[in-house]
């Protein structure tokens, strides 16, 4: 959450700060992915959707307290770009642990009907919030029409991805074994309660550094002068996406494929229902109308991540280059491309 001092610090203490919180972020990232693995297995929750359910939720703790804290203070353009940045860079941090992780690449060893499901969930998302700020909205009980669609449609896509592996009509022809799930690092037998517990205390580490994070990051930002734009989808959106980078990161260690998918496509759909909480905070109207080309173009840039994801998921052909998948490769590419067209419109 951005803090009204934050710019009367020293930009080394800011920088001192963000750096320690992201190590907190980090830390805590781990344990709950493990946790949250552990959860999945004594629930019999997929990986898919514990990943959504859990991971999703609790990962975008700090784009809440950020979304808020922007809109608040009147800047609603700064909690939508990062929002949509994290939409964004959560994908290229897929990407990113593919390389590092380096086994196959990772789209060669996803094979559940769910995860192809949210991946074009979310590519529908994000052109739907494109559409809206094309068409810009109109006020209803105090919030925009078009934020309510928003996190309807978010809400519908959880409905929609829960159970869908039992539901879907198809099969990988070369998966005749079954779905079975990866043998990872044992997290152990604990017990439910004690994985729940466990869990929540990470979650409220990551709350509380996460805030921290996004605080010192919009003092960074401003600090160092940056637009408002580039600013709240780069900067502020890397910040808060480092308990995301953990846990994919965590996910793909435990080879827990299925998770690190529907962990990063449900913290997209989080991310767009927050739409809404900006618009109930801010006063000025719906907050669709103070977005423009530049979130635009920031939507579609998510979108067109995603769909390069999906034909990978499609191709399942497991080829590497740099200890990554050629597919992975090109969302790196596309991204640098995005944000260098992305800093010409800012100065337009």
């Amino acid at each position: 959450m951005p803090l009204s001092n934050g710019d009367e610090l020293p930009i080394w203490v800011n920088a001192v700060v963000f750096l320690a919180a992201a190590v907190a972020v980090w830390g805590a990232g781990t344990r709950l992915t493990r946790n949250v693995d552990g959860i999945a297995r004594a629930t019999g929750l997929g990986q898919a959707f514990a990943g959504m359910l859990f991971l999703s939720t609790i990962t975008t703790l700090p784009e809440l307290t950020n979304t808020v804290a922007s809109s608040w203070l009147g800047n609603p353009a700064l909690a939508i770009n990062n929002l949509l940045g994290s939409a964004s860079i959560n994908i290229v941090l897929l990407a990113l642990a593919d390389a590092f992780i380096g086994r196959d690449a990772v789209t060669s060893v996803v094979a559940r009907p769910v995860t192809l499901m949210v991946t074009a969930l979310s590519i529908l998302l994000l052109a739907v919030v494109a559409v809206a700020i094309v068409i810009t909205d109109v006020p209803f009980l105090g919030v925009g029409v078009w934020s309510i669609i928003i996190c309807t449609l978010s809400i519908g896509a959880f409905w929609l991805a829960k159970g869908y592996d039992d539901r879907a009509p198809w099969v990988l022809r070369d998966w005749s074994g079954g779905y079975v799930e990866e043998v990872g690092e044992d997290v152990g037998e604990a017990a439910l309660p004690s994985l729940l517990a466990r869990g929540a205390a990470a979650a409220a580490v990551i709350l509380v550094a996460g805030t921290l994070l996004s605080a010192t990051g919009d003092a960074l930002a401003r600090q160092t002068g940056l637009g408002t734009g580039l600013v709240g989808f780069a900067l502020l959106g890397l910040s808060t996406s480092l308990p995301e980078l953990s846990a994919v990161t965590t996910a793909l260690r435990l080879r827990r494929y299925e998770m690190a998918f529907g962990h990063v496509m449900g913290a997209n759909f989080i991310n767009l229902s927050l739409i809404l909480v900006a618009d109930i905070v801010f006063v000025g109207g719906p907050v669709v109308n103070q977005l423009g080309r530049f979130e635009t173009i920031s939507a579609m840039l998510g979108a067109l991540l995603i769909g390069t994801y999906l034909v990978g998921l499609l191709e399942r052909r497991n080829p590497t280059v740099m200890r990554m998948g050629y597919d992975s490769l090109a969302v790196i590419v596309l991204f640098a491309v995005g944000l260098v067209l992305l800093s010409t419109v800012r100065h337009e």
